[in-house]
């Protein structure tokens, strides 16, 4: 009988060093769980501000391509009464057309009446890069 309630102490004191080091394990990937699970609440706070960010951004850019596409509108227009009011000058559109088929500003100041700034402009906005 004793050898019995001898094995069975030492199966018990097992048991419970083995529950102890299980519950131990259990303790440190609890730990660990909370560690990493704060770290992604804290990299998902992260993009969520950088998103709100870009979000915003973009309203902004949106709405300030509405305000300059609202007064780009009557451009088209303006520019045709320009050159309704003035048949005799060449347009700044026949201008433009010129410099894409390589006039320089000397030969736009003659031929089209355009100030010095006028012409470099046009050369600046037409040109061959």
């Amino acid at each position: 009988m004793l050898p019995a309630v001898l094995f069975l102490s030492v199966l018990c004191v097992g048991n419970a060093v083995a529950v102890y080091l299980l519950w131990r394990q259990k303790q440190r990937l609890e730990a660990l769980y909370r560690e990493q699970d704060e770290q992604h609440k804290q990299a998902l706070k992260n993009v969520t501000r950088r998103l709100e960010t870009y979000l915003s951004g973009s309203m902004q850019m949106g709405e300030e391509l509405q305000e300059l596409q609202k007064n780009l509108a009557p451009l088209p227009e303006k520019i045709l009464r320009m050159e309704q009011k003035d048949p005799e000058s060449l347009s700044f559109s026949q201008a433009a057309r010129l410099v894409g088929l390589g006039a320089t500003t000397e030969d736009l100041k003659q031929s089209c009446g355009l100030s010095q700034s006028e012409a470099e402009l046009l050369q600046r906005l037409h040109g061959k890069k």
